[in-house]
C-alpha cells in the first residue's frame, strides 16, 4: 500500500459488502438526510471499495474537501493543519469478519463509510474548517486541544440532530456501528440537548457506548457553536 493506492482483496470486498448492506439498512430511517444524499452524490455501492482518487474527484466538486491515507491515529497537529486545508484523513485498512460488529480503533469502514458521506455537506465542512481554524492557534494548550477533542467526539463523531419531529444520527461512530446505532435512539439511551459548556466538561468513552448522546436542534446550530467557542476561549485567556 502506497500513497491512495490501496488495492482491496477478495477478503476486502466481502466484509465491505457486507458491513455496507446490513448498515445501510440499520440507518436507512434513522440517518441525517446528508449523510443519505452524500452517499448517492459520492456514489457508493456495496459491491466496491471506493478508491480515494473516485472519491477526490467527486468531493472536490462538491465541496472542495479531499481526503488522504493516514496509517492509523494522526497527532493533533497535524490532523488540525491538514483540515484547515480542507483534507481529512482516512484509514486504509479493513477490519476482518471476525471484527465485523467491534473494533477498537478506526478502520476504513468507519472512516469512508461512516465521515466521507457528510463531507458533501457544506454546513459539517465549514464546522470542521472553523473548528481546525481554532485549534491551530492553541495547538500548545492542552486544555484547549482536550476540549475541542470532546467537542469534535460529541459531533463529528458521536453526534445527534433534531431533524422535524425526529431524532436522527450524524456521528460517524454511530453511523458505521450497527449496535450503537441501534442503542442511542433507544429507550435506554440518554439523550439530552447540545449544550456547549457541558460538552466541553464530558470526558468521552472510547471502549463502550456513549453514556450520553448530544442532540443539536439543527445542523445550523454547527455555526453558533463555532462563534461561542470562540468566545469561551477568549474569555478565557
Amino acid at each position: 500500500m502506497q500513497g491512495n493506492r490501496y488495492a482491496p482483496t477478495p477478503g476486502d470486498e466481502l466484509v465491505w459488502e457486507k458491513l455496507f448492506r446490513r448498515q445501510i439498512k440499520t440507518i436507512d430511517q434513522v440517518s441525517y438526510t446528508s449523510f443519505k444524499k452524500g452517499i448517492a452524490l459520492l456514489e457508493f455501492e456495496p459491491l466496491y471499495i471506493p478508491s480515494f482518487d473516485q472519491i477526490n474527484e467527486r468531493l472536490q466538486k462538491l465541496t472542495g474537501w479531499s481526503i488522504y491515507p493516514v496509517p492509523g491515529l494522526i497527532d493533533n497537529q497535524y490532523f488540525f493543519e491538514q483540515m484547515l486545508e480542507r483534507k481529512f484523513g482516512s484509514t486504509q485498512w479493513l477490519r476482518t469478519m471476525a471484527q465485523l460488529d467491534y473494533l477498537e480503533e478506526p478502520d476504513m469502514f468507519h472512516d469512508v463509510f461512516g465521515h466521507i458521506p457528510l463531507l458533501t455537506d457544506p454546513m459539517v465542512t465549514d464546522f470542521l474548517q472553523g473548528l481546525a481554524s481554532i485549534a491551530v492557534q492553541h495547538l500548545g494548550n492542552e486544555d484547549v486541544i482536550e476540549k475541542l477533542a470532546r467537542l469534535y467526539w460529541y459531533t463529528i463523531e458521536f453526534g445527534l440532530v433534531q431533524e422535524g419531529t425526529k431524532v436522527k444520527i450524524y456521528g460517524a461512530g454511530i453511523l458505521s456501528s450497527i449496535s450503537e446505532s441501534s442503542y442511542c435512539l433507544s429507550m435506554q439511551a440518554k439523550r439530552i440537548p447540545f449544550d456547549l459548556a457541558t460538552v466541553l466538561n464530558t470526558e468521552y468513552i472510547k471502549d463502550k457506548f456513549q453514556e450520553q448522546y448530544f442532540v443539536l436542534y439543527s445542523m445550523t446550530q454547527l455555526k453558533n457553536i463555532l462563534k461561542n467557542l470562540e468566545d469561551h476561549f477568549n474569555q478565557s485567556n
